[in-house]
Protein backbone atom coordinates (compact mmCIF):
# COMPACT_ATOMS: atom_id res chain seq x y z
CA UNK A 1 0.00 0.00 0.00
CA UNK A 2 2.75 2.49 0.92
CA UNK A 3 4.57 1.96 -2.39
CA UNK A 4 1.45 3.32 -4.09
CA UNK A 5 2.31 6.73 -2.60
CA UNK A 6 5.00 7.77 -5.02
CA UNK A 7 6.10 10.42 -7.42
CA UNK A 8 8.89 11.10 -9.89
CA UNK A 9 11.93 13.39 -9.64
CA UNK A 10 11.67 16.05 -12.36
CA UNK A 11 14.67 18.19 -11.37
CA UNK A 12 17.66 18.09 -8.99
CA UNK A 13 18.90 21.54 -7.99
CA UNK A 14 21.82 23.07 -6.09
CA UNK A 15 23.19 26.52 -5.29
CA UNK A 16 26.56 27.84 -4.20
CA UNK A 17 25.06 30.29 -1.69
CA UNK A 18 22.13 30.21 0.72
CA UNK A 19 19.26 32.60 0.01
CA UNK A 20 19.48 32.21 -3.77
CA UNK A 21 17.63 30.27 -6.41
CA UNK A 22 19.05 26.86 -7.19
CA UNK A 23 19.99 25.66 -10.67
CA UNK A 24 19.45 22.18 -12.06
CA UNK A 25 22.51 19.93 -11.88
CA UNK A 26 23.92 19.60 -15.40
CA UNK A 27 24.09 15.80 -15.49
CA UNK A 28 20.58 15.30 -14.12
CA UNK A 29 22.00 13.28 -11.25
CA UNK A 30 23.54 13.97 -7.85
CA UNK A 31 24.79 12.25 -4.73
CA UNK A 32 22.80 12.48 -1.54
CA UNK A 33 25.40 12.34 1.22
CA UNK A 34 24.80 10.82 4.66
CA UNK A 35 24.68 13.46 7.39
CA UNK A 36 24.86 16.28 4.85
CA UNK A 37 22.41 16.44 1.94
CA UNK A 38 22.83 17.01 -1.79
CA UNK A 39 26.52 17.14 -2.73
CA UNK A 40 27.61 20.61 -3.79
CA UNK A 41 24.61 22.44 -2.31
CA UNK A 42 25.03 25.41 0.05
CA UNK A 43 22.29 24.08 2.36
CA UNK A 44 24.01 20.72 2.87
CA UNK A 45 25.29 20.19 6.39
CA UNK A 46 24.74 18.63 9.77
CA UNK A 47 21.21 19.84 10.50
CA UNK A 48 17.63 18.67 10.07
CA UNK A 49 16.96 20.40 6.72
CA UNK A 50 19.53 18.59 4.57
CA UNK A 51 17.35 17.99 1.50
CA UNK A 52 14.41 20.14 0.38
CA UNK A 53 11.52 19.06 -1.84
CA UNK A 54 8.82 20.92 -3.77
CA UNK A 55 6.24 19.57 -6.20
CA UNK A 56 6.09 20.68 -9.82
CA UNK A 57 2.35 21.06 -9.20
CA UNK A 58 3.13 23.79 -6.63
CA UNK A 59 5.40 25.57 -9.10
CA UNK A 60 2.62 25.38 -11.71
CA UNK A 61 0.26 27.16 -9.27
CA UNK A 62 2.84 29.95 -8.93
CA UNK A 63 3.02 30.18 -12.74
CA UNK A 64 -0.78 30.47 -12.80
CA UNK A 65 -0.37 33.51 -10.50
CA UNK A 66 1.63 35.09 -13.32
CA UNK A 67 5.13 34.30 -12.09
CA UNK A 68 7.89 33.23 -14.45
CA UNK A 69 9.30 30.43 -12.26
CA UNK A 70 10.81 27.02 -12.82
CA UNK A 71 12.36 24.15 -10.88
CA UNK A 72 14.94 25.40 -8.38
CA UNK A 73 13.56 28.94 -8.19
CA UNK A 74 12.07 28.22 -4.74
CA UNK A 75 15.47 26.88 -3.57
CA UNK A 76 14.30 23.27 -3.51
CA UNK A 77 16.83 20.49 -4.08
CA UNK A 78 14.41 17.93 -5.45
CA UNK A 79 11.45 18.86 -7.65
CA UNK A 80 8.82 16.12 -7.94
CA UNK A 81 5.58 15.35 -9.68
CA UNK A 82 2.74 13.02 -8.75
CA UNK A 83 3.16 12.97 -4.96
CA UNK A 84 1.39 15.21 -2.42
CA UNK A 85 4.46 16.24 -0.43
CA UNK A 86 2.82 18.36 2.34
CA UNK A 87 0.43 15.47 3.10
CA UNK A 88 3.34 13.23 4.10
CA UNK A 89 3.74 13.38 7.90
CA UNK A 90 6.99 14.36 9.60
CA UNK A 91 8.93 11.22 10.51
CA UNK A 92 7.97 9.45 7.26
CA UNK A 93 10.73 7.69 5.36
CA UNK A 94 11.07 8.30 1.62
CA UNK A 95 13.17 6.39 -0.88
CA UNK A 96 14.58 8.98 -3.28
CA UNK A 97 16.43 7.18 -6.04
CA UNK A 98 18.98 5.05 -4.15
CA UNK A 99 18.86 7.24 -1.03
CA UNK A 100 16.49 7.28 1.94
CA UNK A 101 15.38 10.57 3.51
CA UNK A 102 13.31 11.05 6.67
CA UNK A 103 10.83 13.93 6.51
CA UNK A 104 11.96 16.32 9.25
CA UNK A 105 9.88 19.45 8.57
CA UNK A 106 6.92 20.55 6.48
CA UNK A 107 7.08 24.17 5.44
CA UNK A 108 9.28 26.84 6.96
CA UNK A 109 9.10 30.28 8.44
CA UNK A 110 10.34 32.99 6.07
CA UNK A 111 12.13 35.52 8.26
CA UNK A 112 12.97 37.75 5.32
CA UNK A 113 10.64 37.83 2.37
CA UNK A 114 12.18 36.34 -0.76
CA UNK A 115 12.14 37.88 -4.23
CA UNK A 116 9.21 35.66 -5.22
CA UNK A 117 7.14 36.93 -2.29
CA UNK A 118 7.81 40.52 -3.34
CA UNK A 119 6.82 39.77 -6.95
CA UNK A 120 3.64 37.85 -6.19
CA UNK A 121 2.72 38.85 -2.65
CA UNK A 122 3.03 35.20 -1.67
CA UNK A 123 5.50 32.31 -1.73
CA UNK A 124 4.42 28.68 -1.83
CA UNK A 125 7.51 27.04 -0.36
CA UNK A 126 6.80 27.97 3.29
CA UNK A 127 3.53 26.02 3.09
CA UNK A 128 4.16 23.35 0.47
CA UNK A 129 7.87 22.57 0.63
CA UNK A 130 9.20 19.78 2.82
CA UNK A 131 12.61 19.02 4.27
CA UNK A 132 14.39 15.80 5.05
CA UNK A 133 17.32 14.31 6.90
CA UNK A 134 19.47 11.76 5.05
CA UNK A 135 19.16 8.27 6.55
CA UNK A 136 20.83 6.36 3.68
CA UNK A 137 23.11 7.91 1.06
CA UNK A 138 22.83 7.23 -2.65
CA UNK A 139 22.64 8.60 -6.14
CA UNK A 140 19.50 10.26 -7.47
CA UNK A 141 18.58 10.88 -11.11
CA UNK A 142 15.87 12.80 -12.89
CA UNK A 143 13.15 10.22 -13.55
CA UNK A 144 13.81 8.25 -10.33
CA UNK A 145 10.84 7.43 -8.12
CA UNK A 146 10.14 9.06 -4.76
CA UNK A 147 8.41 6.34 -2.73
CA UNK A 148 6.86 6.49 0.75
CA UNK A 149 8.50 3.60 2.65
CA UNK A 150 6.93 4.27 6.05
CA UNK A 151 4.45 6.81 7.36
CA UNK A 152 5.67 8.95 10.26
CA UNK A 153 3.85 9.93 13.43
CA UNK A 154 4.39 13.69 13.07
CA UNK A 155 7.74 13.84 14.87
CA UNK A 156 11.35 13.34 13.81
CA UNK A 157 14.27 12.83 16.19
CA UNK A 158 16.35 14.89 13.71
CA UNK A 159 14.20 18.01 14.19
CA UNK A 160 15.22 20.31 17.05
CA UNK A 161 12.45 21.43 19.39
CA UNK A 162 13.02 25.11 18.55
CA UNK A 163 12.21 24.39 14.88
CA UNK A 164 8.98 22.64 15.87
CA UNK A 165 8.04 25.54 18.18
CA UNK A 166 8.75 28.12 15.44
CA UNK A 167 6.52 26.33 12.89
CA UNK A 168 3.74 25.82 15.47
CA UNK A 169 3.83 29.51 16.44
CA UNK A 170 3.69 30.63 12.80
CA UNK A 171 0.69 28.37 12.14
CA UNK A 172 -1.13 29.72 15.22
CA UNK A 173 -0.39 33.28 14.08
CA UNK A 174 -1.64 32.51 10.57
CA UNK A 175 1.67 33.47 8.96
CA UNK A 176 2.32 29.98 7.59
Amino acid sequence: MLDKVQGIITSINISEKKGTRKTPVPAGRAQIVLGSGVAGDAHAGDWHRQVSFLAEESIARARNMGLDVKAGDFAENITTTGIDLPAIPVGSLLRVGEAEVEVSQIGKVCHSRCAIYHLAGDCIFPREGIFGYVRKPGEVHIGDKVVLLSRGNGRSAATPQEAIDEIDAARRAGTL
